[in-house]
C-alpha cells in the first residue's frame, strides 16, 4: 500500500546552520574561561569545540546564533557579537 517511508538522511555537514543565522555570534574572549564545558553541552548545533585546554571555539558554519553558551558561561568569557 505505501512505499518505503524512509530515506537516507543528511548529515549535518551537508546541512549548514549558519547561513541563517540572527544577525549575531559569539565570541570567545578566552580570558576567564575555566573550563567547565558548560557551552560545549548547552550548544543544540554542536558546533563548539575546545581546540586545547580552556580554548574554545565556535565553528559559525553550523552556529544559529542563539545565545545559549552566552547565558550558560559562568564567567561571562563569551559575548555575542553583531554580524
Amino acid at each position: 500500500m505505501f512505499g518505503p517511508l524512509t530515506i537516507k538522511a543528511g548529515t549535518s555537514k551537508n546541512n549548514k546552520t549558519g547561513s541563517w543565522r540572527v544577525g549575531s555570534k559569539p565570541q570567545f574572549l578566552q580570558k576567564n574561561c575555566i573550563g567547565c564545558r558548560l557551552c560545549v553541552s548547552v550548544c543544540p548545533e554542536a558546533c563548539i569545540e575546545a581546540s586545547q585546554k580552556d580554548k574554545y571555539s565556535c565553528d559559525y558554519a553550523f552556529c544559529k546564533g542563539c545565545g545559549l553558551c552566552v547565558v550558560a558561561c559562568p564567567k561571562q568569557d563569551i559575548q555575542m557579537v553583531e554580524e
